[in-house]
């Protein structure tokens, strides 16, 4: 992610070639790292430890890094597996078979064998990632147990060719080579553009010194092993065979193709973390018209005395008063909902009048003293803010509205509300089912109380860095969203309190105190929320959750954001009467409560989520040969084989582990770069550091997808554009004769101006002239400036002729 200039962080849309569509981004430093080349032509490997010191110094990007991707992915996709690049894992359940045939599964055999300790052996079989063999224990292991080379001793030999092959070998018969022990560790050769193109191409760390190429340490060594530098003389490379089976011949080891599929991705859309708003934020559903101006403020709207608006029309059953609210200003009983007849004007108990046969309404204007109700509301919670945003009008049934109050608590605590009277935080999805205390703060104590009493392998919680795995309605949130739902939590409470004087609920006063509380996680277009119980903080802008309670909410982590509210909050504060009245109205709100998540009834998805802590050999041999993912579902544990037990649940297993969930960039280089044409001048010097990419070609798809797209488009729409008032906002498909807003008599504005069409011009010309684009680029260009000309006449001699002058004519 670092080595591709922060346009990737943590919770990144990522749209990949095979096997799905899209995914979340995430960084998992046990896999095969990026590779590049630096300014003064050294190949190095890239690690947190290195980057900081050549980030400003990489001059190409020979290699992005391996992608994980899981067997569940072309399973739920029903794809065919891709040959799988030679790996750690596939490596050690080559071992353990070789153990198993020629020694009965004996390691303390195996290890005097091949002249390595028992514990050694063991360990490179049980921790393959952290516990890595020398590169003369490679080779003892390959050729005792007849096993490929390890994969860290293996370069990209198959991305060459036999001729290649030769001239590595040829090179290296010519270079000075220094051993000790009889091991090469030392290799310094000509440098020749031909050789270094290979070497690149093979991605094999090396340095330039002056003229000649230097290679070091066990990179010399498995590198001149794998050439046959022990069999120069008796063995020569034959044109008929492949580069691979060349180099097995040559060495004497089985040597694996750890690059046999490249798959192609881009970015789609970043990371998101960050607070729910309407457009534009509000702190009330309350309605104030025109009175509070374009920023719909209550507090400037109670400049007028009384104001009149489409609101609810409640009776009181007592006193027989007309009022808008719950209870009765007069008497305090509970009003009922009072519908009047459209067509007749009648007041009815039903919701249809007998007369008319018409739809009854449960509103009408009223005149509201404004001033009034906020007064009694400051004087009710001793605040008075200086601005509370409302809304032009309701749009819910019965036009019901939210009480001030609420909206004063909000402004106070800088909270914005949703349309069913909800605070929410917005969040992009990323799945989780292990985690380590220290990567999500918490303590072991406290996790200890939530019901984290061992680790994933059954061994007490003692320390910080064992690793648990995820209750499936657990969930890690963002430290961006600590401080919005601090607020949330007070807001709520302080309404208990003044305004329904209950006790308060949540009494939060530090963030360690929203661990263990729950909230509701709700998709947009659906409309039942999942419980979930909040157990952790990460550093990346995501939220990560089991991925059964991200199934539960119908999403499956794609890219997708959804958002959380305090649970008290939707119980206290949602209502279906706030809801809109419209297709799709309902949707995006808590009407339905998930309490407890049954496996069995999430999506598909997630129970073909493969939970194993191995694939077999077969598989990895299987992936060669392109099957079908449906065919091997029987030999890989996937979660739908545990359905009707207790380990549907639990006991997940991992494949590959990460150092830290956390240890990624945080925000995408795309949002922090804010003009367009820094985004589009730092996109297109990534392209021309990656080998994979032309970078010509990324320029023509960002000329013909977006930038001749947004002109014409823009340009279309500016001889068809409506008018804004600039005081109401209300629009007009054509502009009044009278040339000011009906509804206010405010000055009307355009909706699309000059400069939102040729804001991209001269990048467009830009890039044409950069990448030296064909005719066909720049003719569309110069099509569309003498269209804008046409428009946009100027000049000293054109003036604006009046339509009287065109009528004398």
């Amino acid at each position: 992610m670092r080595t591709l200039q922060d346009f990737l962080a943590g919770g990144t849309q990522l749209k990949i070639e095979a096997p799905g569509k899209s995914g979340v981004v995430l960084s998992v430093d046990s896999i095969e790292p990026p590779i590049v080349r630096l300014n003064d032509g050294s190949v190095v490997r890239v690690s947190y430890d290195n980057f900081d010191s050549i980030k400003d110094n990489i001059d190409k990007i020979l290699f992005l890094g391996d992608l994980l991707v899981s067997f569940g992915d072309f399973l739920y996709n029903n794809k065919k597996l891709l040959p799988a690049g030679y790996a750690e894992e596939w490596w050690i359940e080559e071992v353990q078979e070789a153990v198993a045939k020629k020694f009965n599964g004996d390691f303390k055999e195996a290890a005097a064998k091949t002249s390595i300790s028992f514990k050694s052996l063991q360990r490179y079989v049980q921790y393959p990632f952290d516990e890595i063999p020398t590169v003369h224990e490679a080779i003892k292991i390959s050729q005792i147990l007849e096993v490929p080379l390890h994969p860290a001793y293996t370069y990209f030999w198959s991305l060459i060719r036999p001729d290649d092959v030769k001239e590595l070998r040829h090179w290296l018969s010519q270079s000075k080579i220094e051993k000790h022990n009889g091991e090469v560790t030392r290799i310094r050769g000509r440098l020749t553009g031909k050789i270094k193109e290979i070497l690149e191409r093979i991605c094999i760390p090396h340095s330039v010194v002056v003229d000649e190429i230097l290679i070091e340490g066990d990179d010399a060594y498995s590198f001149s092993f794998t050439l046959g530098l022990h069999s120069f003389e008796e063995k020569e490379i034959d044109d008929e065979l492949s580069t691979l089976e060349n180099l097995t011949r040559i060495s004497g080891l089985k040597i694996r193709d750890k690059a046999p599929t490249f798959i192609g991705a881009r970015v789609g859309r970043p990371e998101k973390a960050s607070r729910r708003e309407m457009n534009p934020p509000v702190h009330v559903l309350f309605p104030i018209g025109l009175n509070g101006g374009s920023k719909r403020d209550i507090v400037k709207a109670c400049e007028s005395k009384t104001i009149s608006v489409e609101i609810v029309k409640r009776r009181c059953p007592k006193c027989q008063t007309t009022t808008f609210m719950q209870l009765c200003p007069v008497c305090r009983s509970e009003t009922v909902l009072e519908f009047v007849c459209p067509r007749c004007g009648r007041t009815l108990k039903s919701t249809r009048c007998p007369v008319c046969k018409v739809e009854a309404k449960s509103y009408e204007r009223q005149s509201i003293s404004l001033k009034n109700l906020l007064d009694e509301a400051y004087k009710k919670l001793g605040f008075k803010p200086k601005q509370i945003k409302g809304v032009k009008g309701l749009t819910n049934r019965t036009k019901t509205p939210e009480i001030i109050e609420k909206g004063i608590l909000r402004a106070k605590y800088d909270l914005s509300v949703y349309k069913d009277g909800t605070v929410r935080f917005d969040m992009t999805n990323a799945p989780l089912t292990h985690f380590k205390p220290s990567e999500i703060g918490v303590s072991i104590e406290k996790l200890r109380e939530l019901g984290y009493s061992h680790d994933y392998m059954g061994h007490p919680l003692v320390n910080s860095d064992q690793v648990c795995e995820l209750k499936i309605q657990d969930i890690v949130i963002p430290r961006k969203s600590i401080d919005y739902l601090i607020r949330t939590a007070r807001f709520i409470d302080e309404l208990l309190q003044k305004v329904y004087h209950l006790p308060p609920f949540y009494n939060i006063t530090r963030p360690e105190d929203l661990i263990g509380k729950l909230v509701i996680g709700l998709a947009p277009h659906t409309c039942a929320g999942v419980l979930g119980r909040i157990i952790g903080f990460t550093d990346l802008n995501v939220c990560f959750a089991h991925p059964f309670w991200h199934s539960a909410k119908r999403r499956d982590c794609d890219g997708d954001e959804d958002s959380i509210m305090m649970a008290l909050d939707a119980f206290l504060n949602f209502s279906r009467e706030y809801l809109p009245d419209r297709i799709g109205g309902i949707m995006d709100s808590p009407l339905f409560i998930i309490r407890a998540i049954n496996p069995q009834e999430v999506q598909r998805q997630a129970h073909e989520i493969d939970v194993a802590f191995s694939y077999p050999l077969i598989f990895y041999k299987e992936t060669l040969r392109g099957v079908n993912a449906r065919d091997l579902m029987g030999i890989i544990d996937i979660v739908k084989h545990r359905f009707g037990s207790e380990k549907q649940f639990q006991g997940f297993g991992f494949t590959v582990p990460t150092s830290n969930i956390n240890e990624a960039n945080r925000e995408s280089q795309y949002k922090k770069l804010r003009k367009m044409r820094d985004k589009l001048n730092a996109q297109l010097q990534l392209a021309e550091k990656i080998q994979a990419v032309d970078a010509k070609q990324v320029a023509e798809v960002v000329l013909t997808t977006h930038f001749l797209r947004d002109i014409s488009g823009n340009l279309r729409a500016y001889t068809s554009q409506s008018f804004r008032c600039k005081k109401c906002n209300k629009r007009f498909r054509r502009a009044p004769l009278r040339g000011r807003c009906t509804e206010c008599g405010g000055e009307l504005t355009l909706t699309v101006y000059r400069g939102g069409i040729e804001k991209y011009l001269e990048e467009a010309r830009n890039l044409i002239k950069k990448y030296n684009m064909s005719g066909y680029y720049a003719q569309r260009i110069y099509l569309i400036e003498e269209e804008i000309k046409s428009i946009f006449e100027s000049g000293e001699e054109t003036k604006q002729t009046s339509l009287s002058k065109f009528m004398k004519t």
